[in-house]
């Protein structure tokens, strides 16, 4: 995965879970919401883009420059 695409991927992710905050801080103006609630949108969020970034390296045929090496 090439460095830019990481970068912005990274981005997109704090930006969401930034979103995710202020909207549930939103919801827990109105509600009484766990704080447990809170902590584990965002952190939902990152988990599941960590699994995609090792997905993808695992799967990828472009990233598998070691098994092209010489022995």
């Amino acid at each position: 995965m090439p460095l830019d695409r990481f970068v912005l991927i990274l981005i997109v992710v704090i930006v969401a879970a930034g979103a995710s905050i202020w909207v549930a801080s939103l919801i827990t103006v109105t509600l009484t919401t766990p704080f447990a609630l809170l902590v584990m949108i965002p952190t939902g969020l990152v988990a599941y883009v960590v699994l995609r970034v090792i997905e993808e390296r695992v799967t990828s045929k472009e990233d598998s420059h070691y098994d092209r090496i010489q022995k």
